[in-house]
């Protein structure tokens, strides 16, 4: 039978509760004060790789997950974070990084000149060598201006490396930036026995390094971080590795795209051998787009310091990019006090300063050019 809808009361409603009001609401943190300081040397599928007691007789790789309050904070290599929980850095143990120390510089990029979103690539480096080969791939200046823009503008020192130039004479190049305070280093050898360093691939298309080089890097490299930047296929990994003894995959060039193939897949943080505490690499992908929408212009200008001279006769409000009229820059150039290369190096610095992405993106598949 059927039972009468007047029998019901609310004690037969059932309640459930809600379970994000289930305990009080607080806006109180913990202080962490018992968190150790760790240095970030690698990041992987959401782990976070930290050297916690560095330089002590308890030095510790650590592996630690971030703290749910920090998921929308980028954590990248170089960086100083404050750990918790478990960091014994025994197998099998996850600690938690709850705080990201404050950044004495921030390597950044953008994905394009029109994208809005920086990316952060390296945090606490020291200094930005600039990796490029003098054959196989092409050298680019607009890659290389572009590494020199984001250094100056995260206050890293930059300094420039050159492999392969066996292959070819990297005169050109470097004419582009006589007028620069750039230190170079260029590794040529034509004979791999008599520099006691064969760091070819098994298809000899990858960088060969010599003796001299890698020994005069490695005195820039003491007591600082140190970032690689550069195409695959340049000879980056294969310098990191006869730097700090290990052994990063490294690969040739593409004979048809004139490409390299990808060998990095994350940036690593690696200590430097024979070097004293605090001396590190840091091996990134190789990449092949570096955007500087995040770079104000001015700054990019402050870049060119062989041509921002020619900015004080321009007119108030001046954009120095190809529209502008009268600009004072053109008569600097014309009037070669950027030397034989400053017309390449203005075309440069409009290619940066312009608004239209699809021109440098046409640029940078063109093969051959140094400009």
């Amino acid at each position: 039978m059927a039972r009468s809808t007047d029998s019901w009361d609310e004690s037969d409603v059932r309640i459930r509760p809600n379970k994000k009001g289930s305990r009080p609401r607080t806006k109180d943190r913990p202080s962490h004060d018992d968190a150790v300081t760790g240095r970030i040397i690698t990041v992987d599928r959401g782990r976070y790789t930290a050297v916690v007691a560095e330089g002590t007789d308890e030095e510790r790789t650590v592996i630690a997950a971030r703290a749910r309050e920090l998921r929308r904070n980028p954590v990248v290599a170089g960086d100083f974070v404050s750990l918790v929980g478990n960091v014994s850095g025994e197998p099998d143990t996850l600690a938690r990084l709850v705080k990201i120390q404050d950044r004495r510089t921030l390597l950044r990029r953008s994905a394009d000149d029109t994208d809005p979103i920086e990316r952060a690539v390296v945090a606490n480096a020291d200094q930005l060598v600039v990796v490029v080969a003098a054959a196989n791939p092409e050298p680019r200046t607009g890659f290389i201006d572009r590494a020199l823009v984001a250094a100056y503008d995260a206050g890293i020192e930059p300094l420039l490396l050159i492999t392969k130039a066996d292959i070819k004479d990297p005169a050109e190049l470097l004419a582009n930036y006589r007028h620069l305070d750039l230190p170079v280093i260029i590794s040529k050898t034509a004979d791999a026995s008599a520099s006691g360093i064969d760091a070819r691939s098994d298809d000899g298309l990858s960088a060969r390094l010599d003796g001299p080089a890698v020994a005069e890097l490695h005195g820039y490299l003491d007591g600082r971080v140190t970032v690689m930047l550069g195409h695959s296929g340049v000879g980056k990994s294969t310098m990191v590795n006869a730097l700090t003894g290990a052994e990063r995959a490294t690969g040739g060039v593409n004979a048809v795209t004139g490409r390299g193939r990808h060998t990095s897949s994350s940036a690593l943080a690696l200590k430097v051998t024979d070097a004293p505490a605090g001396s590190w690499i840091i091996d990134t992908p190789g990449i092949r787009s570096f955007g500087l929408a995040h770079v104000d212009p001015d700054r990019i200008l402050r870049s060119f310091p062989d041509l921002a001279p020619g900015t004080e006769d321009c007119e108030r409000g001046c954009k120095h990019d190809a529209t502008a009229v009268n600009c004072g820059v053109d008569a600097w150039v014309q009037a070669g006090h950027a030397g034989p290369s400053g017309p390449a190096r203005l075309a440069s610095l409009r290619r940066l300063l312009g608004t239209d992405p699809r021109q440098e993106a046409q640029e940078t598949k063109e093969l051959g050019t140094v400009s």
